[in-house]
């Protein structure tokens, strides 16, 4: 062999032991993003961390206890909640409306009674005695008087 060949193949046996640490260092590095990425899948998670069982007035203020875990185990009972609110506003509105009828329809009705009474009262004044001898009195051209023998019983034979 000559000077030239054998720096040939130095050359490549170079170029192998490059070749070959650039392998070495590509699997390492594979498999330090499998480790990393394997890592990350135990600690990540789409679930919120659980709160702590200590409820304090700050975490209630600061809405840690409305966390994305008890919403959505609540969800049914937010629903109910918002049902029977709805249902309870309008039962109320409806109460309110029933009450204001029924207080048009008394003070209607006690203007009828006062009306009533107050021509009940008229029909009587005018019904008396005295005011229809009056007014006999008044009109000469009537035939009407009043009667001088007491009315009389007639008894009819069965």
């Amino acid at each position: 062999m000559n000077k030239k060949e054998e720096q040939e193949l130095n050359n490549v046996e170079d170029v192998v032991e490059i070749d070959k640490d650039i392998l070495q260092e590509e699997e390492d590095d594979k498999k330090a993003l499998q480790e990393t990425i394997k890592k990350i899948k135990e600690t990540a998670s789409e679930e919120d961390p659980r709160p702590s069982q200590q409820v304090n007035l700050r975490t209630i203020l600061g809405g840690d206890i409305l966390t994305a875990e008890m919403v959505r185990s609540q969800i049914w009972l937010f629903v109910l909640i918002v049902a029977f609110t709805i249902v309870y506003v309008a039962f109320r509105y409806q109460c309110q409306q029933d009450m204001q009828t029924i207080d048009k329809l008394e003070t209607q009705l006690k203007d009828a009674k006062n009306k009533a009474l107050a021509a009940s009262s008229t029909l009587t004044e005018k019904c008396r005695e005295s005011h229809v001898l009056d007014i006999l009195k008044q009109n000469k051209d009537s035939l009407l008087h009043i009667a001088d023998q007491p009315p009389y019983i007639i008894q009819l034979p069965e």
